[in-house]
């Protein structure tokens, strides 16, 4: 991970951005079934917790969690 000084703020818009930081912080602890399983509970307070995103609980929305989801299935696929 970089210097998080330099790094622009994400928001929940950026669902790929999300999606690669989620994977760099899990790596392969889940896989493809495994995401699609992840409560939206669990993935709103992940992304929340990232060092760099910007948005605020307010701003999410079922539509948002369901990209990012699928941005980081096949953001996991890409490094297998």
């Amino acid at each position: 991970m970089t210097d998080n000084k330099f790094t622009l703020p994400i928001y929940w818009n950026d669902h790929e951005d999300i999606a690669i930081e989620l994977y760099e912080k899990f790596g392969d602890d889940f896989d493809e079934s495994k995401i699609y399983r992840i409560r939206f509970t669990d993935l709103l307070e992940w992304v929340l917790a990232l060092p760099n995103f910007s948005g605020t609980r307010e701003q999410s929305n079922e539509g948002h969690l369901e990209q990012i989801q699928s941005a980081w299935v096949y953001e996991w696929r890409d490094n297998q």
